[in-house]
């Protein structure tokens, strides 16, 4: 560069042009050949280098690189080229003005650490698409680590910047900051805490993005979308978003449904209270009223279980479940039962227990709903009455067996 600052102001003084502005036009001269180089290198790194690491990448096995040597990564990598080149140039073109040399220096410094700041955050990103399974405790654990990357990143590059701007070593700094550790404390307390309690839910597979979750304090009942160190982001049924910190769920409990929806089966759990003085056994009426509607045989009951001495509620039990057992929208691979509770001042309750095979919301309801409702429908068939009470007068009526 010094020469070609020799070579400028010859030439200039033979063109008869006084030596002042001959210097000056030399330095005009440099700081446009500056320009020139920065811009040819950018150009270089943006048109050559690029294209051929991408297609470099795109020929290997490896999957790392594809997603930390992505297009994007590297025209943020671009961007710095061209400040490293006026940087280096600054100290051979401006060294007669210091003021100016310094405060370029400074400004085109600060300049590289912001890019290098932009350039680290792309990186952290691309880190994230290394593990593209969302429902994984190893996505969750990379998505937490990169979010505390993020943060060091930043942390750095203020530090980073302060130095330059005031013209300290960032080590001297960096141990200055010891004594506002409690400040520096109290800011980020709720990233840390965030960060903690997103190590514990993930760290013991407690939630993962896509997950129905339910918080009832918080009015949850919705589906994961987001994770973050500190928030986690649900959308609910009613279509509302609801964030939530991970600390409430950690601390309080919550209800993941993920279980239930991989599983074979969700559960139905319904209860009956008959009427005590319903119960008795079976009499001649009820055993022609089984036999006439087709109960027995292909209806799940026998001929001698009819015939004998057996409590209505009994036969009522074998039947139900069989016939959960033997319809098609029932797991009969799954736990199904009809037991008898503890008795109760309002009836003998009775608990139909069993798994449907469609989990989808408004199936198992509609499947639910037809199962229960045919259970019902043939309660009075064995001659029980379902506990009802009528709300007349301040009494209550058992509505009497048709």
């Amino acid at each position: 560069m010094e020469q070609i600052r020799l070579t400028i102001e010859q030439w200039c003084q033979m063109a008869g042009i006084d030596e002042q502005m001959a210097v000056f036009a030399a330095d005009i001269t440099l700081v446009m050949t500056a320009l020139l180089l920065s811009w040819l290198a950018y150009a270089v790194c943006h048109h050559l280098v690029v294209p051929a690491t991408v297609k470099l990448t795109e020929k290997t096995n490896a999957e790392w690189d594809d997603a930390l040597l992505n297009a994007n990564t590297l025209r943020k990598a671009c961007l710095i080229v061209p400040a490293i080149v006026v940087w280096m140039l600054i100290p051979h073109i401006f060294y007669r003005y210091p003021m100016a040399e310094v405060l370029l220096e400074r400004l085109t410094a600060i300049y590289i650490t912001l890019t290098s700041t932009k350039l680290g955050i792309a990186v952290v990103d691309s880190i994230k698409t290394l593990d593209t399974d969302h429902r994984t405790a190893r996505h969750q654990y990379l998505h937490t680590f990169c979010g505390v990357l993020k943060i060091i990143v930043i942390f750095i590059s203020v530090v980073a910047v302060v130095s330059i701007v005031i013209d300290r070593s960032p080590l001297r700094l960096l141990a200055g900051l010891g004594a506002t550790s409690a400040v520096l404390m109290l800011v980020f307390k709720d990233t840390i805490s965030g960060l903690v309690a997103g190590i514990r839910l993930t760290s013991n597979d407690m939630l993962h993005k896509g997950d129905w979750i339910t918080v009832e304090k918080a009015g949850v009942n919705g589906v994961v979308e987001e994770i973050t160190l500190t928030t986690v982001k649900v959308r609910n049924y009613d279509n509302t978003t609801v964030t939530i910190t991970p600390q409430t769920l950690v601390e309080d409990s919550f209800q993941n449904w993920n279980t239930m929806q991989s599983s074979e089966g969700r559960r139905v759990t319904r209860r009956v209270y008959f009427d005590f003085r319903s119960i008795r056994p079976v009499d001649n009426d009820i055993r022609e009223r089984l036999l006439a509607r087709g109960y027995v045989g292909k209806k799940l009951l026998t001929a001698d279980e009819i015939s004998s001495d057996t409590v209505n509620l009994t036969l009522f039990r074998r039947y139900a479940d069989r016939y959960l057992a033997a319809h098609s929208e029932v797991n009969a691979d799954m736990l199904h039962m009809v037991r008898q509770l503890e008795a109760t001042p309002t009836g003998l309750p009775v608990e139909f227990y069993f798994f449907l095979s469609k989990k989808e919301w408004k199936t198992f309801e509609m499947n639910m709903a037809e199962i229960l409702e045919h259970l019902y429908a043939v309660i009075p068939d064995f001659g029980l009455r379902i506990y009802q009470r009528d709300d007349f007068a301040h009494s209550t009526v058992i509505s009497p067996l048709p």
